[in-house]
């Protein structure tokens, strides 16, 4: 089971991870601030929802802003596409990735998320925009709808290191108890197969174990909500904190 590497060093598993979802700098620095009272280990800003996404000059001051209020505090940059689950932004897809790429040189990230489904061209360039600055690479996959076979979920965390990522993350959602454990399937399957370090996600409320336990399975890192929740079946930090030791303290009895 690979942890997320962060700042060149290996991550504890599982980490929690805070979206920030806020409109303006200071909505994201007020999310921020409750992230890490909250006891997060890492958070999520969530571009897509940011109002001045248009202007890269104010998303990295923004992004820097972040940085200089929690400098402790590892940071992922994504931005979700509305296909799989985001909000409709007012740039192009190629101005996507040239954000991604400008904000690895920024210095202030220290994760880069891109979707496998982006164009090959785009997703070049953030891959070597985030090697060349020291910026880990998620590769994600989502899918609001429902959860595919096994076969497909393991095949999408194989692509993610198929294109260089660093990280391999695939969230889908669970209409069923057992689309829950066909997805800590898949990540464990994967974990054992794979070289990458993996986020495997089942969105909704018969997806909430997946949070839960999935480090058990192979998940390098987990989602809790510490002001608003940006996917379906997010539970609150401190609750989801208390579930997981609880399952690592009987794992290991």
């Amino acid at each position: 089971m690979k942890p997320i590497t962060i700042r060149g060093r290996p991550a504890a598993m599982p980490l929690i991870c805070a979206p920030l979802v806020g409109a303006n700098p200071d909505a994201l620095l007020a999310e921020a601030a409750a992230a890490q009272a909250a006891r997060a280990d890492i958070v999520e800003w969530r571009v897509d929802h940011f109002r001045q996404i248009e202007d890269a000059a104010a998303v990295i001051d923004a992004g820097r802003a972040l940085r200089r209020a929690h400098s402790d505090m590892p940071l992922l940059f994504t931005r979700r596409s509305e296909r799989e689950g985001g909000q409709r932004v007012a740039i192009s897809e190629r101005q996507v990735a040239q954000l991604c790429a400008e904000v690895c040189r920024a210095g202030f990230a220290d994760l880069v998320d891109f979707e496998m489904s982006s164009a090959a061209v785009d997703m070049k360039t953030v891959r070597e925009a985030a090697r060349h600055n020291g910026v880990g690479l998620v590769c994600s996959y989502h899918d609001f709808e429902r959860t595919a076979p096994l076969g497909d979920l393991v095949a999408h965390f194989r692509r993610a290191q198929e294109l260089g990522g660093d990280v391999g993350k695939v969230s889908v959602m669970a209409r069923t108890v057992e689309d829950a454990l066909t997805l800590l399937a898949a990540t464990l399957q994967a974990a054992k197969t794979l070289q990458i370090a993996l986020i495997g996600v089942s969105m909704g409320p018969h997806g909430a174990v997946s949070r839960m336990v999935g480090f058990a399975f192979g998940s390098a890192l987990t989602f809790g909500v510490a002001t608003r929740g940006s996917a379906p079946g997010q539970m609150p930090i401190g609750e989801l904190r208390a579930a997981i030791e609880v399952a690592r303290k009987a794992l290991s009895a």
